[in-house]
């Protein structure tokens, strides 16, 4: 198993000559979400329309960028295709409801769903057209003994998100795009170990 500072270095060496594309592409994903959720009503209808899909893009980028591909800023608009769309946008839905619902017992079942679901965009990003439960459930099997891992590797940037916020959380534009990075890495190691399962489009009952 990768410890947080190898993963964390493979993130830096990834972003080597991308850090310019990621934090312009985590300004651009903040921008048109914080632009969208102040304006009344049609604004919040619409973030939550293009969250996911926006999401998607996100974490496509950060895994394309961690695999050596060549990546650029328009990637985030990746989740608008129309096979990806209908199925980012329930993505986002699906989880937010069952993250706020095990929230709802005590805020540690709330991190917990988080944890377990957290992997779900990286999953749709490898097998496009894949239905969000299933991308949920898979998600939910490969963190299977790896959510304390993943929730260590959040913790280990509690300093480079302090120092990021001085001055005035600018530093965090560049703070989001290492994070992001340092999951995608996560992943990539968890799927090479290949807790993933190729997707086949068959009956399945789920457990979430």
């Amino acid at each position: 198993m990768l410890t947080n500072s190898e993963l964390r270095r493979m993130a830096r060496e990834s972003l080597q000559g991308n850090w310019v594309n990621a934090v312009l592409g985590f300004f651009i994903y903040g921008v048109i979400l914080s632009v969208l959720v102040n304006i009344p009503l049609i604004g919040w209808i619409g973030a939550i329309v293009i969250t996911g899909p926006l999401t998607f893009g996100l974490y496509g980028y950060f895994l394309g960028t961690v695999r050596g591909e060549l990546t650029s800023v328009s990637n985030l608009f990746d989740g608008f295709n129309n096979n990806q769309f209908g199925n980012a946008l329930v993505l986002n839905i699906v989880s937010s409801i069952f993250i706020f619902l095990w929230s709802l017992l005590l805020f540690v079942p709330g991190i917990i769903a988080a944890l377990s679901y957290s992997l779900a965009y990286f999953i749709m990003r490898d097998n496009p057209g894949m239905p969000a439960l299933e991308a949920l459930r898979q998600s939910k099997e490969m963190m299977r003994g790896h959510k304390s891992r993943l929730f260590m590797l959040y913790l280990s940037f509690i300093g480079w998100i302090l120092l990021g916020m001085i001055p005035f959380g600018i530093g965090l534009l560049w703070v989001h795009p290492y994070i992001y990075a340092a999951v995608a890495a996560f992943y990539e190691e968890l799927k090479n170990q290949n807790y993933a399962t190729p997707y086949e489009e068959a009956p399945r009952s789920y457990t979430l």
